[in-house]
C-alpha cells in the first residue's frame, strides 16, 4: 500500500523510527496498560474510572479514540488531562509516576525487531528512534526487545529537544549521523510523526500498527505500509 509516491525509495542512508505504534504494536501494548493505570488511579470507583478514561480518550470496551493523547503526546500532557479529573493531584508528580509505569510495560513487537533492524543496519543504514515517550522508558523497551544497541541515537521528549510534531529530534539525528535530512526516512504511525518528517525535510513513511488509518495518514505520507516489515522492499533492499 503506497500513499503519495509509488515504487521504492532510493538513496536513503538512514531511518529514524517512532517507537509506540511503529516498532511496537500500539493497541496490543498500551490498551491493557492504560486500563491498569486507570484502575489503579480510580481505586475501584467506576465513575472516576469513566472520567479518567474520557479525559484521555480511552474506553475499556473499544480502546483508544483516534484523538487520544496517549497515541502521540508526552506523559506531561497525559498527566495534565488525568490530573484534571483527580482533584488535589499534582500533574508533574503524576507524569513521573506514568513514566515509571511505562518503563515497565510489556511491549509487543510489531514484527520481529532484531532480524529486521539488524538487516537494515547490515545494509549500511544508520538507525535512530524519536519518541514522545521518556528516554529512559524507551531505552528500557528497546533493551527488553534486544535491539537498543542497533540505534545510533535515541531521543525522548525529555532528551533536550521539543517533542514531535516539532522536527528537533529528527534534525538532531541527522546532525549526529552527518547525513542530509533529505536522505533520511522517518517512519511513524501518527500525524505527529509525519508532520515532524515534513518539517525536517525527511521522507515520511506511515505504518498501520498504531491507531490512525490510511485516510488520516495519506495526506502526510510519501508511503503507507502495513508494518515496518515492509521497509526492506520499500528501500530497495528486498525483492519480496
Amino acid at each position: 500500500m503506497n500513499g503519495g509516491h509509488g515504487g521504492t525509495m532510493q538513496r536513503i542512508e538512514a531511518v529514524i523510527f517512532d517507537k509506540d505504534g511503529t516498532l511496537f504494536d500500539f493497541r496490543a501494548t498500551w490498551e491493557g496498560w492504560t486500563g491498569a493505570v486507570i484502575a489503579e488511579l480510580s481505586s475501584g470507583d467506576d465513575a472516576l474510572a469513566g472520567r479518567l478514561g474520557d479525559a484521555i480518550g480511552y474506553n475499556p470496551a473499544s480502546g483508544f479514540s483516534a484523538d487520544s493523547p496517549v497515541i502521540a503526546e508526552t506523559a506531561e500532557i497525559i498527566a495534565r488531562r488525568l490530573a484534571a479529573a483527580l482533584p488535589g493531584t499534582d500533574a508533574a508528580e503524576l507524569a513521573i509516576w506514568l513514566d515509571e509505569r511505562a518503563a515497565a510495560a510489556s511491549m509487543r513487537e510489531a514484527v520481529p525487531l532484531r532480524p529486521l533492524l539488524g538487516g537494515l543496519g547490515a545494509a549500511g543504514l544508520r538507525l535512530g528512534v524519536a519518541t514522545n515517550d521518556a528516554e529512559a522508558a524507551a531505552r528500557a523497551h528497546l533493551a527488553s526487545a534486544g535491539v537498543l544497541d542497533l540505534f545510533a541515537l535515541l531521543s525522548g521528549y525529555d532528551s533536550g529537544h521539543r517533542p514531535k510534531p516539532a522536527p528537533d529530534m529528527l534534525l538532531a539525528f541527522a546532525r549526529h549521523c552527518g547525513i542530509d535530512a533529505g536522505r533520511i526516512a522517518m517512519v511513524g504511525d501518527s500525524a505527529h510523526d509525519l508532520v515532524a518528517a515534513r518539517r525536517a525535510g525527511m521522507r515520511a513513511v506511515a505504518v498501520l500498527t498504531g491507531v490512525a488509518g490510511p485516510a488520516e495518514l495519506s495526506p502526510l505520507a510519501d508511503h503507507i505500509l502495513p508494518d515496518i516489515g515492509h521497509l526492506p522492499r520499500l528501500l530497495g533492499l528486498a525483492a519480496g
